[in-house]
């Protein structure tokens, strides 16, 4: 009976907090590790290759066009996903959160406002991309570098302000919705004003 209650306790995120604890999800070894590999991988791919889009547009002035701004745009918001996002979600693998209620809460808004800055962009550079082929002639009259500037603004406070928005419930009471320790639960609709 000692032995069931030592294992017991070891599937705990807090074992000193028995019952308000939440449950670890145990995996076998290899099946973490191949979790963890491919995470990890994926990570440092992204971080990578929007590294060297970012440089590439960044440093030279040939490739300082609209849609390269456009572009240049979603590889910082993709960076973003691929440094913070990711490496998250790998300590996030291992199923108990131990940075506390409010690093859950701003964990998700990172994450809601680099998606949304990541969509609304692929957005732009359709638009973009449609009057550029529909619109030829008046292409360069139409999308200006200053009007680009402009929308890559829109779309960076756009994506921010949306999600702090989302998430205001949970930013005014972090934790208010979990229900043990060792868990990072968020409300997606609640508390919209």
């Amino acid at each position: 009976f000692l032995l069931r209650i030592n294992a017991a306790e070891d599937e705990l995120c807090v074992p000193q907090l028995l019952n308000m604890s939440c449950k670890k999800l145990t995996r076998p070894h290899s099946e973490t590790m191949l979790i963890y590999t491919v995470l990890s991988l994926i990570s440092v791919m992204t971080v990578s290759l929007n590294l060297l889009v970012i440089i590439s547009i960044s440093h030279f002035r040939q490739l300082h066009t609209p849609t390269n701004l456009l572009l240049l745009s979603l590889a910082v918001a993709d960076f973003f996903v691929g440094l913070i996002v990711m490496p998250f979600q790998i300590f996030l693998a291992g199923h108990c959160w131990f940075l506390g209620d409010l690093v859950c809460v701003l964990f998700f808004c990172i994450c809601g406002s680099t998606v949304s800055a990541s969509v609304v962009n692929m957005v732009l550079i359709s638009v973009d991309r449609y009057v550029a082929i529909c619109d030829p002639l008046r292409y360069p009259t139409k999308i200006t570098q200053k009007r680009v500037q402009l929308f890559v603004l829109m779309c960076w406070i756009y994506a921010v302000f949306y999600t702090f928005l989302l998430y205001y419930d949970n930013l005014n009471q972090p934790g208010r919705y979990n229900s043990c320790y060792g868990e990072c639960v968020i409300n997606y609709n609640g508390g919209v004003p």
